[in-house]
């Protein structure tokens, strides 16, 4: 019986490592050493490669989607012709068309190696991001803008799973933060490069034109560069040694996340459907995203209402681009640090509100300027949420297609959010903008009351998971090494029993599994016992 038995289980572990991670294929079911001086110098190595692309192109796509603002301020309006709600419409087609093209992304991801669909993502949006400098119509800019968003589309889906397939769960969030607070330095940039460029005396192109020009044609040169730098995973990496490969995959282990895979399976998708913290992710990404959109959109103008030209009013919003770094990088070192991140993100919301508050309450009159931008700046603090609620989800969804198709949902809720806000301004309120104020101030209420249900679902499904490991015969608490500053092996002795009771007249099969044993196998949170879930 016992032989059977353990034919039975050899046999059951070489199907799962058929439909298993490709890092299996470095290390199969052995277990390699590190030290923490390894650790150190895998990650400087990824960092050097992995996470500077993933710099400088979410740099480059929030570039890209910023310099709107700024083409209004230096004549688009007028020379699109744009009249009422139009230009919150051409604000809004991006993220309809990203919304729309999440169900093909989450599919792109998981079977297209990312080595290539990365380049033809950046290829297709710096091409339509050009091409708005040929638009002269409302319509012209609605197909622009529309193509802009389909391929940016899969960029933040793509740049969380690359994140959590090299790096270890203590390091996703001021990776995550690296990346995504180029929201700052690219509003810094979008502000000066419109005051500089819009000095450019020419005959032939307006200033927007040469603005939205100069940003689309630095995308597409970027294009080749990113293809000829980026590697697919980590088997496939040339920057690390064939010694080094193998630990990078190890260092791994703890995740309990795995590091990818390229078959789709639809078990994941069912389970992350019938799943309250799926949409919960949901919730907190649109709400949070209905005020990203509103800055993005309609920051300049706001700043503009207050009686700036648009050449200060293009330079004011540098001080914004700053605080915003500054908020994603402290927000997510206090989460990293504390391992907190709904406490985090709760207390960054606080901020945002008060800033809302200001706006709405502060007359624009005379002398109250100051008072204004003060409540403008505060809105930066929104910034530090979205790298947040990344991190969380990437941290808290083991499985790649689980994975996928999560952080494609959180991007598709994203963009309703970025249309959502835009929407709710109307160029009829401005300066003051009140109503759509208004409307944001209770999106914001309600967003922080959703981080509080997040986070109490957590501890709930770790209570859930607790219970599941001692019905398996494990201990109810795990050290989770994943969360821990230096690397440590998590290579210790669980005893399973599956057996009957010792000293029973049937036969006992006892076998000795180790933590970490099943992290390659491509399985979700759920199904494994293992994973320990972080709020």
């Amino acid at each position: 019986m016992a032989s059977e038995k353990g034919f039975v289980d050899m046999v059951d572990r070489a199907g799962v490592e058929m439909h298993g991670d490709t890092a299996l294929t470095l290390i199969g079911s052995t277990r390699v050493s590190l030290t923490e001086e390894d650790n150190k110098r895998i990650r400087r190595k990824t960092d050097s490669v992995i996470l500077i692309i993933l710099i400088w192109v979410y740099f480059l796509q929030i570039l890209d989607k910023t310099v709107l603002g700024y083409g209004a301020t230096f004549g688009l309006l007028k020379a699109t012709h744009l009249t009422g709600n139009q230009y919150s419409f051409v604000g809004s087609i991006a993220p309809i068309a990203q919304l729309a093209w999440q169900p093909v992304s989450a599919v792109l991801i998981v079977k297209v190696p990312h080595r290539i669909l990365m380049p033809c993502l950046l290829l297709g949006w710096g091409i339509a991001q050009s091409a708005m400098a040929a638009c002269h119509s409302f319509g012209d800019l609605l197909a622009a803008r529309f193509f802009l968003g389909l391929f940016e589309g899969g960029c933040l889906p793509l740049f969380s799973i690359i994140t959590s397939q090299w790096y270890r769960r203590s390091e996703q969030p001021l990776r995550v933060a690296a990346w995504y607070g180029t929201n700052g330095v690219a509003t810094m940039v979008a502000s000066a490069l419109s005051y500089g460029l819009g000095h450019i005396p020419s005959s032939v192109l307006e200033s927007w034109q040469i603005i939205f020009l100069f940003v689309g044609l630095v995308t597409i040169v970027s294009a080749p560069i990113v293809y000829w730098k980026l590697d697919n995973d980590i088997p496939s990496a040339r920057f690390l040694s064939p010694e080094d490969k193998p630990k990078a995959v190890e260092r791994l282990r703890a995740n309990q996340t795995g590091t990818g895979t390229h078959e789709f399976k639809m078990s994941h998708i069912l389970e992350l459907f019938l799943e309250p913290k799926t949409w919960l992710w949901v919730a907190l990404s649109m709400l949070l995203n209905v005020g990203a959109g509103v800055t993005n959109t309609f920051g300049p103008l706001i700043i503009g209402g207050l009686g700036f030209d648009k050449y200060t009013a293009s330079l004011l919003n540098i001080p914004f681009g700053a605080l915003q770094l500054l908020v994603i990088l402290w927000s997510s070192w206090m989460a990293q640090r504390f391992r907190l991140k709904s406490v985090v993100l709760f207390s960054i919301v606080l901020p945002v509100i008060a800033g809302l508050v200001m706006l709405y309450t502060i007359t624009h009159t005379k002398g109250h300027e100051g008072a204004l931008m003060a409540g403008y700046y505060l809105l930066a603090f929104l910034f530090g949420g979205n790298p947040l609620i990344v991190a969380w989800i990437v941290g808290n969804t083991a499985g790649t297609t689980k994975k996928s198709v999560v952080m494609s949902l959180y991007n598709a809720a994203s963009s309703s959010g970025n249309i959502v806000g835009p929407l709710l301004f109307n160029s009829a309120d401005a300066p003051t903008y009140h109503p759509g104020l208004k409307g944001v101030l209770g999106i914001f209420v309600a967003l922080a009351a959703c981080t509080i249900l997040q986070a109490a679902n957590l501890v709930f499904l770790n209570r859930l998971q607790e219970r599941k490991r001692v019905k398996n015969g494990k201990a109810a608490k795990l050290i989770d090494h994943s969360m821990e500053d230096t690397y440590h092996d998590a290579d210790e002795q669980v005893d399973v029993d599956v057996g009957l009771a010792e000293g029973d007249e049937k036969a006992v099969a006892r076998r000795h599994d180790r933590l970490g044993d099943h992290a390659f196998e491509d399985l979700t949170d759920r199904q494994n016992d293992e994973f320990v879930y972080i709020y």
